[in-house]
């Protein structure tokens, strides 16, 4: 087996998911007893955020970029960093290391063509809805991207930052949700991309008209394949 480096932090309430997600499937997959060989470098998520909203995006990822060294330094053999946002810096992330780093929007967009999925809804912080890094990504492997009008990505996104990364689960938020949803769907989704670590804690499959892609989830799944997998060069392709 070899061993998953995680990036966590951002929140560390996603990344507990990530380290249950992880520990589940090996344990699906290889029997009762046994667990994942990982290592995981927290980070202090107030700075990295203060960044965020200031726009200085370098100076965040060379924090992410010294978490990545230190993670390949401590024997990882690959690099999952445990949020969508901020891998609008993964290049500068890859670049410190000599492991593999595994794009959280590569599983997503296999996962939604596999299902036969061509147009997506995506939601996310405001970052990841109107920027370009993830959809640009999603885009390239076959996929159309739509995001919410402005009002419902605001609505998104307060919700993310006030509520969920602080380990708050609200159901008006889940409502407020389940209506961006509904307008998604209304404009030729097929299916939700849940494009925030934390989305998937207050929405369910259950709470949704479309199929769900929760992006937590399959992460998760890609880093347990790598783990698991028994040729190296294969999976660095």
């Amino acid at each position: 087996m070899r061993t998953i480096g995680l990036i966590g932090g951002m929140s560390w309430e996603s990344s507990i998911e990530y380290y249950r997600l992880i520990n589940q499937q090996v344990r699906t997959r290889l029997g009762p007893l046994r667990s994942a060989q990982l290592l995981m470098y927290s980070v202090d998520f107030g700075p990295i955020e203060q960044a965020q909203h200031l726009g200085r995006w370098s100076d965040a990822g060379a924090i992410l970029a010294d978490a990545a060294r230190r993670l390949e330094s401590g024997g990882a053999d690959c690099v999952v960093l445990c949020t969508n946002t901020m891998h609008k810096v993964a290049e500068q992330i890859q670049h410190a290391i000599n492991i593999p780093f595994l794009h959280i929007a590569d599983p997503t967009a296999k996962a939604a063509l596999a299902a036969g999925v061509t147009t997506v809804g995506l939601l996310g912080t405001s970052f990841t809805m109107e920027q370009d890094f993830l959809k640009d990504r999603l885009k390239a492997m076959g996929l159309k991207v739509i995001v919410p009008d402005a009002d419902a990505r605001a609505v998104v996104h307060r919700i993310i930052y006030d509520e969920l990364c602080i380990g708050v689960i609200n159901d008006t938020s889940r409502l407020l949700y389940q209506q961006v949803i509904d307008s998604l769907a209304a404009r030729g989704a097929q299916a939700i991309i849940l494009g925030c670590t934390e989305i998937g804690l207050l929405i369910k499959s259950e709470h949704s008209a479309l199929p769900l892609l929760d992006t937590t989830q399959l992460h998760a799944q890609a880093a347990v394949a790598f783990a698991l997998a028994s040729d190296v060069q294969g999976d660095q392709s």
